[in-house]
């Protein structure tokens, strides 16, 4: 069933000719990917609920994941193959874990749903009676015509997901600048710094009756530390990204085209190894500093930024009022009472904001998502022949946008809001991060030439993200089996 996996070929490095400046991209795609999930939706609805009690988890969920997309990153420059494919040289049957996990998120389409909802809710208000899994389908129809627009897909990718961060980060800070204080920034420091500080979970959300309408348990809270940043698979577009940027031995890996478009089909499946002479290490050097810098400047900074910015419009106007918004309206909420501060024109700026910040992480989910798959079917399954990878792109692309759209539909008819999506999602990424983690770095210490493997430093970190995903699949697991075995006493 399973095709096996080819050596690595030995290759010279490329040598980076470009300054970095000019290679901006991988790490802003990154970011605006990680903007829609943790930092809009889920750390905002946390702090409606507890405060700034719980930001040292945030700023710690996304500082370990730096460490993680940089020895991503490692790999990428080194090999210029996929991670999927290093990790089904260690063990092969992670393969069939990373399909499963990657069609079961078909299922999730939370973003979409979001972004479609802010539209609706732009446009008509939120009263409007048009159903979600109709907005859902015109936010896809949008990613669709960004996607198949021009020859090479990740240029489209990078261009818009770069607009849409201007928007979000110009329209968030001049939010703040209107409804900020000393004291809010200094309540947010507070809860940056007080590490360990726990409410006791679970913390209960009361109705107007007072009856509880929802809960903030411990794994819905684990769960966003996993979503602090990327999160699960996300991490890894980060590698084909680098690719397309012909980042190291990327250059000599070819680029996914569109398959609406007419031209020469190229596709190789398995990367390279440099020998470790001298010329190497220091073409090496060069391109591990650009990665380093690329992440820790437009990943974790601009990342980290931004989801304090949208912390810190929740600690403004939502906490103080005792106000946690309902799981399907936390953009129109915030929206609404930032219109009481600051006009209609706040309304509508948040609206656009929290829309751009969902539609890029929608964007980017759809796109990297669809690399991934058709790479773990075109590379590993017999049956992956048939089509070539950027056939199976175009299919898959078109598989997620009708699935998402039904499941939108048919899980709307059980009250499954935007917010059940996103929280079952990150549950699913604290299992596959638990996986790929330590994975990560034992191929990074097995495989890579000596002046490639990561240091001491490195190391600490990946053996520190490690331990706190594997602990989080490992209470996830005990817990749900107390809860079983109390239900049948």
């Amino acid at each position: 069933m399973l095709n096996p996996i080819k050596p690595l070929e030995r290759a010279e490095l490329p040598e980076r000719d470009r300054p970095i400046l000019k290679m901006i991209g991988p790490g802003v795609v990154m970011a605006g990917l990680a903007i829609g999930s943790g930092e809009l939706i889920m750390w905002p609805w946390i702090t409606s609920v507890v405060g700034a009690q719980l930001l040292w988890a945030a700023a710690i969920g996304i500082f370990l994941q730096l460490w993680v997309n940089i020895e991503i990153g490692r790999w990428a420059v080194v090999t210029g193959e996929s991670p999927f494919t290093g990790m089904a040289r260690v063990i092969k049957l992670t393969v069939y874990v990373f399909v499963f996990v990657v069609f079961v998120g078909k299922f999730l389409p939370g973003w979409a749903r979001e972004t479609g909802i802010a539209l609706r809710d732009l446009i008509f208000g939120p009263g409007h009676d048009s159903p979600p899994w109709m907005w859902t389908a015109i936010v896809f129809a949008l990613v669709a015509a960004i996607l198949f627009g021009p020859k090479v897909i990740y240029t489209a990718v990078e261009r818009c997901i770069m607009g849409l961060i201007a928007v979000i980060v110009a329209g968030l800070v001049y939010v703040v600048w209107e409804i900020g204080s000393v004291e809010i920034f200094r309540e947010m420091w507070r809860g940056v710094i007080s590490v360990f500080s726990f409410p006791d979970f679970p913390v209960d959300v009361l109705a107007d009756d007072g009856t509880v309408r929802d809960q903030l348990t411990f794994n819905r809270f684990f769960g966003a530390v996993v979503f602090a940043g990327a999160g699960g698979l996300g991490n890894l577009y980060y590698a084909y990204y680098l690719r397309e940027k012909n980042v190291g031995m990327g250059a000599r890996v070819p680029s996914l085209m569109s398959a609406v478009h007419k031209h020469e089909v190229k596709e190789r499946d398995t990367g390279y190894l440099y020998a470790d002479t001298a010329e190497n290490r220091r073409r090496f050097k060069d391109w591990f500093r650009y990665v380093v810098v690329d992440q820790t400047v437009f990943f974790w900074i601009l990342g980290s930024f931004t989801m304090f910015l949208f912390v810190f419009g929740a600690l403004a106007v939502l906490h103080p009022i005792g106000l946690v918004p309902d799981r399907a309206s936390l953009v129109w909420d915030l929206a609404s009472i930032l219109e009481q501060s600051m006009g209609p024109f706040g309304r509508y700026l948040f609206l656009v904001v929290g829309m751009a910040a969902l539609f890029s992480t929608q964007l980017g989910g759809v796109d990297g998502g669809s690399r991934i798959f058709a790479d773990l079917l075109h590379t590993n399954f017999k049956f992956g022949r048939w089509l070539k990878l950027e056939q199976w792109y175009l299919v898959l692309v078109g598989t997620t946008m009708g699935i998402g759209i039904f499941s939108v539909w048919f899980f709307g008819r059980y009250d499954i809001a935007g917010l059940d999506f996103l929280f079952i999602a990150a549950l699913m990424s604290g299992f596959v991060m638990a996986v790929y983690v330590p994975m990560i770095l034992y191929m990074n210490l097995r495989y890579l030439p000596e002046s490639a493997k990561p240091g001491w430093i490195n190391i600490f970190f990946m053996v520190l993200a490690s331990a706190m995903y594997i602990a989080f699949a490992g209470y996830t697991i005990y817990s749900k089996v107390a809860e079983v075995v109390a239900g049948q006493a």
